[in-house]
């Protein structure tokens, strides 16, 4: 398994997404899971404090075990949980949300800590403070974000030039959702060092190629007719992409993944799985190197109506 840099950190290329971990799966298909993707080489778990109603990290904390110095564990906090935690990026909730992530995790320290979302009502000034000051108590290694435009990158920055910085961001990004080129954020990446990592790098399940055009959806799918992926659009775009890859030898998740790791600011591809045959797919889908003349026949794949 390859890895790039995150700051001081060095993530696996493939990564673990635990939003189904105390939602999908309970502790013991969480422990397989994990003991799958370690196996596979994978170091990089994401969690967030409100995935499985607060469960996801004490069920990965629980899985990880003696393993956990072996790993990278990213959470997030900023979501609201119930009434007494309201979410937010204020100083006293960020320091409470760290405390209570450690505590479900079962550890000392966490790999990477991030804000789920901007919160405008709080200065980021107020903070990107609280953050460093987790990073010199030593309760957190590395300082990310979520869902942040470049504006707000460069704010987040300027609030301390010379102190922690963000050294990730994770927004959505995928064959199928491609803002990040459009909006600055990918070239913001490239040029301050700030790794990406995509969410919904699969499309919800739209880039697996289990979803074709005129077949009925398969049984206990997530997607269903009002999904924003279940387009006719997308669907042409799924049988020209899947023609590209099966051409080649490859699957369609084999071109997604392989795709988004193309661009070296990608740092981590981060999928959610529910059992190991899930991890050994992702983990062989990051192998395919896309050459340029592959790149641009791809995106004019992407412009079929």
């Amino acid at each position: 398994m390859k890895t790039r840099a995150l700051g001081s950190l060095q993530a696996s290329v493939v990564g673990l997404g635990c939003n189904n971990f105390g939602m999908r799966c309970d502790p013991a298909a969480t422990q397989l899971v994990v003991d799958a993707a370690i196996d596979s080489g994978i170091n990089f778990f994401d969690t967030a404090d409100c995935y499985g109603g607060t469960n996801s990290e004490v069920f990965l904390g629980a899985a990880l075990g003696k393993r956990r110095a072996d790993v990278l564990i990213a959470t997030k906090f900023g979501i609201k949980l119930d009434d007494d935690r309201p979410g937010g990026a204020r100083p006293e909730y960020i320091f409470r949300a760290c405390e209570d992530s450690l505590r479900r995790l079962g550890t000392d320290t966490i790999d990477l800590y991030q804000i789920h979302r901007p919160d405008d009502s709080v200065p980021i000034e107020d903070t990107m403070g609280a953050l460093r000051a987790l990073v010199a108590q030593g309760k957190v290694r590395g300082l990310g974000c979520s869902n942040f435009s470049v504006e707000q990158l460069r704010a987040a920055a300027a609030t301390d030039p010379s102190g922690p910085q963000f050294v990730s961001v994770q927004n959505e990004y995928s064959l199928f959702a491609r803002q990040p080129e459009t909006d600055g954020v990918l070239a913001e990446c490239t040029d301050t060092q700030v790794g990406l990592l995509p969410y919904f790098p699969l499309a919800s399940g739209m880039l697996t190629g289990k979803y074709r055009k005129g077949q009925p959806l398969p049984e206990g799918t997530r997607i269903n007719a009002e999904s924003r992926w279940l387009t006719e659009q997308n669907l042409e775009r799924v049988e020209a992409l899947l023609a590209f890859a099966e051409s080649r030898g490859h699957t369609l998740l084999e071109l997604a993944f392989s795709w988004l790791l193309a661009n070296s600011a990608v740092t981590s591809v981060i999928a959610g799985a529910t059992k190991p045959a899930q991890i050994h797919a992702n983990v062989a889908a990051a192998s395919w190197e896309l050459t340029t003349n592959e790149l641009a026949e791809i995106d004019a794949l992407l412009t079929v109506q």
